[in-house]
């Protein structure tokens, strides 16, 4: 059966993608809720997510992507593969990420990555990016001190943006010398890192820590 096809891009400020989203009943997808969780914002074809929870048995891994039909093609792979310490959601981050982070057990999400999010190049378009600063408040006000968070982008403005963003915010601190981490620090590399290096293309990443909060 031929793969349905799907939007490369959707409107994440329309008014379907507004919608608070059911949350699910964590203890019924993974084998040990109290694992360290790696967080992954916008991970489309869920194809890193797939490769690196298969890598590290002892964390778990959640991505969360707002084309549902590509979380619903992910969920189904990782089936296949029966892994327990894998989940795919469908939401808009923008919308749902306080309250996920919320109903996870506390201090558990130890890393969150934002890779390649799109772009959005028009102007006008720039507040559909993912990066906003409701989503950088939600993870300053959830996750524990101590946590990662990892950004990279093939745009180099959008990378700016989004590390201006997490730079700005007296919770992250960023773990080496600007402006770009040189390496990636996670054992396995998306898709689009690999097709970006292939052509010859520049990766711009960065690294924080989140602080722990004042009184």
């Amino acid at each position: 059966m031929p793969r349905p096809r799907i939007r490369q891009h959707v409107n994440p400020l329309t008014r379907k993608f507004q919608q608070p989203i059911a949350l699910p009943d964590w203890t019924q997808i993974y084998a040990n809720l109290q694992q360290p969780l790696h967080l992954d914002i916008g991970c489309a074809r869920g194809r890193f997510t797939l490769a690196i929870a298969q890598a590290q048995p002892e964390m778990n891994f959640l991505g969360l992507e707002i084309r549902e039909a590509l979380v619903t093609e992910a969920n189904d792979c990782r089936d296949r593969k029966k892994l327990t310490n894998l989940h795919y959601l469908f939401c808009n981050a923008n919308v749902d990420l306080k309250r996920i982070l919320r109903s996870l057990p506390s201090g558990v999400v130890q890393w969150v990555s934002i890779q390649f999010p799109d772009p959005w190049f028009k102007k006008r378009h720039t507040k559909r990016r993912v990066v906003q600063p409701e989503l950088v408040q939600a993870l300053a006000d959830e996750l524990p001190s101590g946590a990662t968070i990892f950004l990279q982008s093939d745009v180099e403005a959008v990378a700016l943006e989004m590390t201006t963003l997490f730079a700005e915010h007296p919770r992250f601190s960023l773990t080496h010398s600007p402006p770009w981490l040189p390496e990636n620090p996670l054992p396995v590399p998306t898709e689009r890192e690999l097709a970006t290096f292939a052509k010859g293309g520049a990766v711009y990443r960065s690294r924080f820590e989140v602080r722990g909060k004042s009184c």
